[in-house]
């Protein structure tokens, strides 16, 4: 793990799709942090999913933050060279008695479930959470999938009361708050699947260690993932940053989207839109939810 005193912070794109208005919010706003705090961000491809990420998307971050004015350090951390620093934070885990193997099928949680987590998911109901070694052992040998669950109510026991700080700047300076996390909320979260040995959850927790993220800067739709990340600091041992959600740009009402065909930073640079017409209006939206 670094060990730096320098402030460090992080923009991580997924190459799944081209960046959009939003992307470039966030990214502008890490940077400006960054600036502000007088330290360094970094770029992370964030490319665990193997099959919607893509080389030409990956090409696109760079072209887009580029013409925004934006650099970054070389070598870039992509999350699928690393997939052995996650295996061995799930080893981790694992030696703690805080995961266990999952065969419930999404329409079994469904129909088990009672309310619903922050992504708006099924609430995992346990349905794997204490079941017979005998039984999971049978279906592991007949290769069935599975997903590696965070058993949480053990996490919580070990970890005992968690809290992270939210910051901001207020004349150049830092101030923090510190609020109490709520993790439960998630339920046992995924933390990898078999064919895919991490999440973003875990991926994430493991990267800002190992890259000695400092301050977090990210949007308000992952506010609620802060508890769930601090759980997984807590129990693999690793430093808590300071984190800032910033709000979401929207389109009628809902968070701009890859999957919703939102314009891309490329279509509009294609249609005459300047850098300078791009900060212009992240500047006038620049406001911290938390």
């Amino acid at each position: 793990m670094i060990e730096n005193s320098e402030a460090v912070l992080r923009f991580a794109p997924s190459p799944n799709g081209e960046l959009h208005l939003g992307h470039a919010y966030s990214a502008l706003f890490t940077a400006d942090m960054a600036r502000r705090l007088g330290g360094r961000c970094l770029l992370r491809i964030e490319d665990i999913d193997l099959i919607r990420c893509r080389p030409e998307y990956e090409a696109q971050i760079y072209d887009d933050l580029a013409w925004l004015g934006l650099t970054s350090e070389t070598p870039v951390r992509r999350q699928s060279e690393h997939f052995d620093d996650y295996r061995a934070a799930l080893d981790q885990l694992d030696a703690l008695g805080v995961i266990y193997p999952c065969f419930a099928t999404r329409r079994e949680i469904a129909e088990a479930a009672r309310g619903y987590d922050p992504d708006g998911a099924p609430l995992y109901p346990g349905l794997w959470r204490d079941a017979p070694s005998a039984e999971v052992e049978r279906r592991m040998a007949a290769n069935e999938p599975y997903a590696l669950r965070l058993n949480s109510i053990r996490a919580r026991e070990r970890a005992g009361a968690l809290y992270w700080r939210s910051f901001k700047l207020v004349d150049g300076e830092l101030k923090a708050t510190r609020l109490e996390a709520q993790p439960e909320r998630w339920g046992d979260a995924v933390l990898a699947r078999k064919d895919t040995p991490t999440s973003y959850h875990l991926s994430v927790v493991v990267d800002d260690a190992l890259q000695g993220v400092t301050h977090v800067t990210r949007g308000a739709d992952l506010l609620a993932a802060t508890d769930l990340h601090v759980l997984l600091q807590a129990l693999l041992g690793l430093p808590t940053p300071f984190y800032a959600h910033h709000e979401l740009i929207t389109l009628d009402g809902r968070k701009l989207a890859k999957s919703a065909g939102d314009k891309s930073l490329r279509a509009l640079r294609e249609a005459g839109v300047t850098p300078a017409d791009i900060l212009s209006f992240i500047h006038s939206a620049d406001k911290l939810v938390r």
